[in-house]
């Protein structure tokens, strides 16, 4: 990956940090959510997310959130966010920082 390409990656992944589910206080990314992020030379990114329930009733809004807020980085000229449900999310893939504020540690 080029320098620039994984600078833009941080930077989304800095921004990611902002989106949160409104049910849970923790954002997207260390909840787990965000299964890929490809940085193409273009600036379009592709991002593979889940929710943490198939049914999640902010599903869209969460989904918008991600793709204005990736599309606001510098170096990102379009995003594209997809809902993928494989793997299936569970608890495991939340960073430590995730699992302690819920209370999983």
């Amino acid at each position: 990956m080029s320098t620039e390409k994984f600078a833009i990656e941080e930077r989304i992944i800095e921004m990611l940090k902002t989106v949160f589910d409104p049910e849970i206080p923790v954002n997207v990314y260390d909840l787990g959510l965000i299964y890929k992020i490809e940085v193409e030379e273009n600036g379009i990114v592709l991002i593979d997310m889940t929710l943490t329930a198939p049914n999640c009733p902010a599903a869209d809004f969460i989904m918008e959130d991600v793709r204005q807020k990736v599309e606001s980085v510098q170096g990102v000229n379009t995003a594209t966010v997809n809902l993928v449900f494989e793997p299936e999310w569970d608890k495991d893939m939340m960073s430590e920082e995730a699992k302690l504020e819920l209370g999983f540690l």
